[in-house]
């Protein structure tokens, strides 16, 4: 632990340069970045604190669309765009979160039952992850913490899963010498967004934020759900990773994301069964003539992408575990394929002069020729897609998608070997001993 004054100092030295180019390959701010939350935390709490720097990453879906609120299989990733935070011990029962453009949340520690009117607020999910972490038997205490954020709302990216890993992180770093494993910590982040912010979300987020890198999750029995964390190093690969936000609205688009799971579950039930996770695929396209009678031709063809896409994630975390590229960048197109015919998630029907998800995906589709990969990101309808662009084309591939979306629509980002951290100058060099 350092003083801010000697943490500034050791940055601005150039003592942390290694971390920021693995953290950050991107990125020419890094310095800067955390020089001024350090300040900002000064301000705040006094220049004399102890202080810790801590971070946690945004994550993409990267296969398995729409498939883990069937029990599926999903690949997810740890990307270059974090939660940042300065934080240090208090001498009090009380838990300080200044969260940068927002108002100071501040929970006590003897005070951890859920609070009807913070539903949906940040503090929310400070009070459940405190009290969590009490309820399993770890370690509680006040701290006072400054956080920044590169997470982009609405992006997909999950912003809010971060913020949940980072109070987790911090909790255990500061109390706890680490002892709380990063699975761990993603199913306490979700439990404090169950049961204190009262959001029945999954799994998926807060593991892929916790655990960074690939992570490979079947979802076959939730409560208890299988992490493989997929050892893959994608800064070889020289490709980049572009999320292209088209920006269209998610607003007045509940019910087309409700259909999916809704339409997906009625074929199940057809079925005798809960989940499509459960149902004989053989069994589903023998019975397809009398589903015809039951369910909607759309649902069953959302059925038959959670098949394929199901079987598709399994196959992406294959292919990197073999060092396979070429495979995963095949079966993300055709993961998008299916997305766009089957699951048909790329444009609302609701509203179909809207197009943007569908537009992006055609432009990246001539500009990559048969080089990369794409899909839509995440929920779909609007928002985001995700493109694998190869590096030499990365310039081409901005400039071009920027002119039809305007500019800063294309993030270029990175697959980040590193979930939710302490952020040392020897980072790097003892995850390397490990």
């Amino acid at each position: 632990m350092q003083t801010a004054k000697q943490l500034i100092e050791n940055i601005d030295a150039g003592k942390y340069d290694d971390v920021f180019r693995v953290l950050y390959p991107h990125a020419t701010d890094s310095k800067e970045r955390y020089a001024g939350a350090i300040r900002s935390f000064t301000e705040l709490f006094g220049e004399n604190e102890e202080i810790r720097l801590f971070s946690v990453p945004g994550r993409t879906e990267v296969g398995g669309n729409h498939t883990d609120h069937q029990h599926g299989c999903v690949l997810a990733a740890g990307v270059d765009l974090d939660i940042i935070a300065v934080a240090a011990k208090n001498d009090s029962d009380e838990i300080c979160i200044q969260s940068a453009g927002f108002p100071m949340d501040r929970v006590r520690i003897d005070e951890l039952e859920p609070v009807e009117k913070e539903n949906e607020k940040a503090i929310a999910l400070i009070r459940g992850i405190a009290a969590r972490f009490k309820q399993l038997g770890y370690k509680i205490g006040g701290f006072n913490a400054y956080t920044t954020s590169k997470v982009l709302k609405g992006s997909g990216l999950s912003s809010s899963a971060a913020f949940e890993v980072m109070v987790c992180t911090l909790l255990n770093s500061l109390y706890n010498d680490g002892k709380m494993d990063a699975v761990q910590k993603a199913i306490v982040s979700q439990y404090a967004e169950n049961v204190f912010f009262n959001k029945p979300c999954g799994l998926m987020d807060q593991t892929a934020c916790s655990v960074g890198g690939f992570v490979a999750i079947d979802f076959h029995d939730p409560k208890a759900p299988v992490v493989e964390k997929v050892d893959f190093d994608f800064a070889s690969v020289d490709h980049s990773l572009c999320i292209v936000d088209t920006g269209g609205s998610h607003s007045d688009l509940t019910n087309e994301y409700a259909a999916i799971p809704a339409e997906m579950k009625a074929v199940a039930n057809a079925m005798g069964k809960e989940v499509l996770r459960d149902v004989d695929e053989d069994a589903f396209y023998a019975d397809i003539p009398a589903l015809r009678q039951k369910v909607s031709d759309r649902a069953i063809l959302r059925a038959i992408h959670f098949f394929h896409d199901n079987k598709r994630a399994i196959s992406l975390r294959d292919a990197l575990k073999k060092g396979d590229f070429e495979a995963f960048k095949q079966t993300i197109t055709a993961s998008g394929r299916s997305s766009l015919s089957f699951l048909q998630n790329v444009f609302a029907a609701s509203s179909p002069q809207e197009q943007g998800l569908t537009l992006a995906l055609a432009v990246t589709e001539r500009i990559l020729n048969g080089q990369g990969a794409f899909r839509v990101h995440g929920g779909g309808f609007a928002g985001t897609i995700q493109a694998f662009v190869p590096n030499a084309l990365l310039d081409t591939y901005k400039r071009e998608i920027e002119a039809i979306f305007g500019p800063d629509s294309c993030y270029v980002l990175s697959i980040r070997p590193y979930g939710g951290i302490e952020v040392t100058e020897d980072l790097t060099k003892t995850k390397e001993a490990e």
